[in-house]
């Protein structure tokens, strides 16, 4: 009985703690129960990274198409005027994510993105020091199907981006159509995850002072399309936009790999010029990302657990030119490509990778 109530004055404390918003870990609160009550906390463990990883893939799939049905369902029930009053605020609300978003340090902060780390787990590894007094302009690599380096990494504090990095705000632009559907909207911004647009990037760059940094995933849709365990190839060569900003603005640019992004999961691929890949492509266009068909282990949407490692590189510091000639762009743009090629040179051995394993650049 007396380890019985012990037992349970300890839950209770877990629980009155979680309600209280003080941050801590479920799996942390209940260090203290004995064994004969809690026997596997190693499993548990376990099923609460799965948890974390599970909720952002729903999200990011789900979220916003639920919610929006559920805003109009709402019109037709006896709660139209929650549904009214939210949407007129969405209205006044819309152009918040083109003007720098609102993150919460709450929530880039909260434990379940521990779990979420360490069930790859996910490592942020820092090669330069960044100055505060310069804006950045981050070059991810490669896209993977859903970035889950570049999300943890920069959307949330698991792996103390602020810390290694102090001064430095980063920002991760993502679709824009993302910003348009409700709540959805709302949880991106809370980690600081911006739409991939020019209003965007230019209040970021222009507008809000010094030390952000504009974190890009380059290859994008096109790139996701040809990621498979073991294949390193990122989608750059004519990818020139995020080099133009970069001058337009004077911001430095940082080429950023993450070694095992790819192997998240494994995806069916079809043949050029059939029925699939044809629908494949007109879907992208029309959606703006690739609807790619993909599994990993559990029910076939939970990713392999296989660790992603990001390197952030050393930056390259730009010039502002306000109308850059195709010609500085592309000296700029060689110099960022010869950068991410030493990056992925000088670290592929220490990440699990071969000596013989190339980056091929399409």
């Amino acid at each position: 009985m007396r380890l019985q109530a012990s037992s349970m004055k300890t839950i209770l404390a877990a629980y009155s703690g979680v309600l209280r918003g003080t941050g801590s870990s479920i799996f942390s609160s209940l260090q203290d129960l004995p064994s004969a009550v809690w026997p596997c906390r190693s499993k548990v463990e376990k099923h609460l990274q799965v948890i974390s990883v599970l909720q952002w893939v729903l999200s990011f799939l789900a979220m916003g198409i639920a919610c929006t049905l559920l805003l109009v369902y709402m019109f037709c029930t006896d709660c139209w005027l929650i549904a009214a009053v939210y949407t007129a605020w969405l209205i006044m609300d819309w152009n918040t994510p083109r003007q720098g978003g609102r993150r919460s340090s709450w929530v880039r902060n909260w434990t379940m993105w521990t779990y979420f780390r360490d069930y790859f787990p996910i490592r942020l590894i820092k090669t330069h020091d960044l100055l505060p007094s310069r804006n950045y302009v981050f070059g991810y690599h490669p896209h993977g199907i859903f970035c889950f380096g570049a999300f943890c990494n920069f959307g949330t504090e698991a792996t103390s981006f602020s810390k290694k990095f102090p001064g430095i705000k980063p920002s991760l632009a993502t679709l824009a159509g993302n910003f348009r559907l409700p709540v959805l909207r709302d949880y991106l911004m809370s980690g600081g995850i911006c739409p991939v647009n020019k209003n965007s990037m230019d209040y970021l760059l222009s507008c809000n002072g010094t030390g952000n940094a504009v974190v890009i995933v380059v290859g994008g849709a096109a790139e996701s399309l040809h990621c498979a365990p073991g294949m390193n190839s990122v989608t750059l060569q004519n990818r020139k936009g995020f080099v133009k900003l970069a001058l337009q603005k004077g911001s430095d640019l940082v080429p950023v790999y993450s070694f095992g992004e790819n192997d998240a999961y494994k995806q069916v691929f079809f043949e050029e010029g059939t029925c699939w890949k044809s629908l494949q492509k007109k879907l992208q266009k029309i959606l703006g990302f690739a609807p790619c068909l993909f599994y990993g282990s559990s029910w076939g949407i939970v990713p392999f657990s296989n660790p992603i490692t990001t390197v952030v590189g050393e930056p390259i510091t730009v010039p502002k030119i306000e109308n850059p000639t195709p010609e500085v762009v592309d000296l700029y743009h060689g110099m960022y490509v010869r950068s991410l090629h030493g990056l992925f040179e000088k670290y592929k051995t220490r990440f699990g990778m071969k000596e013989s394993d190339v980056l091929h650049i399409q």
